[in-house]
């Protein structure tokens, strides 16, 4: 069964049960698509929502007898907040017929690699270049561990000079990436005296009064990571089978939102605005590819 199954509110599900279900959306799906991939091969997704924008996708084609033959099932949250815009990289996965995008996010400093959740949207667009300029993404994940923590105490005064630093600090790193050496000097003493900042505080301070937001890999799989940020919306809802109840909330991360589902078992604290969300993601999105 898939790990991420629980995120949904399919936490005691077994495997009789689930392959019930999964022969129930193939016969009754509340959204079905179909596209032919760049190969000339026929691709099938078929969805089943268990509360608004959440549910199951499941992939694979029909045969000659018009009977569907599931290739893999996924657990899902659609996002409808704008994350990032850029330049995004297509790949396809060598093991299963599964695009995973990766967008080069400044604010994050890390590769952002995640699930392509409208697929069929791009075979369709028929967009074989897998480098695609300036397109808009939805970023949502779905958590089985998760955290919440208090917020840090500051001031009006403390979050504009937080603000305008960050901005010039993204600033220099563009320009450094354009080849200009005095913004890669001033870069580096920034790193230099930011190293020691920390070295004083931690000496006296908890790490995550030092740490206010964080966005880094998790593990051996590209599209999992390990995140800290501030709670901007929260959200309950209910899976309408099962009666499990789901927090849906948005969380800024290094100034980039996300939208994550998280069973209201597997989140420790009660989330609310201004507090913060620690835990591991998988991390899924949209693309406009219009």
């Amino acid at each position: 069964m898939h790990q991420y199954l629980p995120a949904i509110g399919f936490s005691k599900i077994n495997r009789e049960k689930l392959e019930q279900l999964l022969d129930e959306v193939i016969l009754r799906p509340d959204y079905q698509e179909a596209a032919i991939d760049f190969e000339g091969n026929q691709f099938v997704e078929l969805r089943y929502m268990v509360a608004d924008n959440i549910g199951l996708v499941l992939r694979g084609l029909y045969d000659e007898n018009d009977d569907f033959i599931l290739d893999y099932y996924y657990p899902t949250y659609f996002g409808s907040t704008e994350s990032t815009k850029g330049t995004l990289d297509v790949i396809k996965q060598s093991d299963k017929d599964n695009y995973q995008v990766m967008c080069d996010e400044v604010k994050l400093g890390v590769n952002l690699i995640y699930q392509l959740q409208n697929m069929g949207e791009y075979l369709r667009s028929g967009k074989k270049d897998s480098k695609i300029e300036s397109k808009v993404s939805q970023l949502s994940a779905l958590s089985i561990e998760g955290k919440v923590l208090l917020p840090i105490y500051d001031n009006e005064k403390s979050r504009t000079k937080a603000k305008m630093n960050y901005d010039r600090r993204i600033e220099l790193v563009e320009q450094a990436r354009e080849g200009d050496e005095e913004a890669m000097e001033n870069l580096t003493m920034d790193e230099i005296e930011l190293y020691q900042k920390i070295s004083r505080r931690i000496t006296r301070e908890d790490i995550l009064s030092v740490v206010t937001s964080y966005f880094m890999p998790y593990g051996i799989e590209n599209d999992k990571y390990e995140i800290l940020g501030e709670i901007m919306d929260v959200k309950e809802v209910v899976n309408h089978l099962t009666m499990e109840e789901m927090y849906l909330m948005i969380i800024e991360c290094n100034d980039v939102p996300l939208e994550l589902c998280i069973n209201k078992n597997n989140l420790y604290g009660m989330p609310a605005p201004g507090r913060r969300f620690k835990g591991i993601i998988w991390l899924q999105g949209t693309v406009d590819f219009s």
